[in-house]
């Protein structure tokens, strides 16, 4: 947590009040993991973390409140994902590497944050602008350096430059998180893990190169 934390009434937090307020979002997010969203309580969350509903709405004004700011807390983490595709190249088998250490690292950090990355969904799903703001946030971080990635290989004359490069990287990053969302529900295809993660690279390769990676 960086920067002052103040209380719903804005007086700033102590050392203390931040290590409530925290361990409150960290049963908030545990139960998220387990639970329905829209089952959760204030009393369960304060039971959870050993103390009141009463010092719980010191810092959040309701669980959606608490909510948006683990949503928050993700979406900071998601900035960091654009750094599995800035500055890489898409040519011959460091291109491949590239397609695979994007597709691990964006399925490895929605396993991470699968529980709040749902009620994301959910709440973009149900035209919640706020949530609809932070989800686009974290796609935007990969989203962009795609795009960068696509222009820069038609700069190069690699790609056709009738290809639309915000259009091709924008529709890869839905797969990929439309993937990524689904990740258990592959197993009753019959598919396994060990089978998901490069085919989908091969499908994000093709995408950015319009070719198949090099082996």
């Amino acid at each position: 947590m960086t920067g002052q934390v103040r209380t719903v009434d804005g007086r700033v937090a102590g050392r203390r009040g931040q290590a409530t307020r925290q361990k409150l979002l960290d049963c908030l997010g545990e139960m998220l993991s387990s639970s329905p969203y829209r089952d959760v309580k204030v009393i369960d969350v304060a039971r959870r973390a050993g103390t009141s509903p009463a010092t719980f709405y010191q810092y959040f004004p309701d669980v959606e409140g608490a909510v948006l700011e683990l949503a928050e807390e993700v979406a900071r983490e998601g900035t960091g994902l654009r750094e599995l595709v800035a500055g890489r190249s898409w040519a011959g088998k460091a291109g491949r590497q590239a397609a695979e250490e994007l597709v691990d690292g964006f399925l490895a950090f929605w396993r991470r944050n699968d529980a709040i990355l749902r009620v994301i969904d959910l709440g973009a799903a149900e035209g919640d602008k706020r949530f609809a703001k932070i989800r686009m946030r974290i796609l935007n971080a990969v989203t962009d350096s795609l795009t960068e990635s696509v222009k820069d290989l038609q700069a190069k004359n690699k790609v056709d430059k009738d290809v639309s490069a915000a259009a091709v990287a924008g529709s890869l990053v839905v797969m990929l998180a439309g993937v990524a969302s689904h990740q258990k529900g592959f197993q009753g295809w019959g598919v396994k893990q060990a089978d998901l993660k490069p085919n989908l690279a091969l499908l994000v390769h093709l995408g950015i190169t319009g070719k198949k990676p090099a082996r």
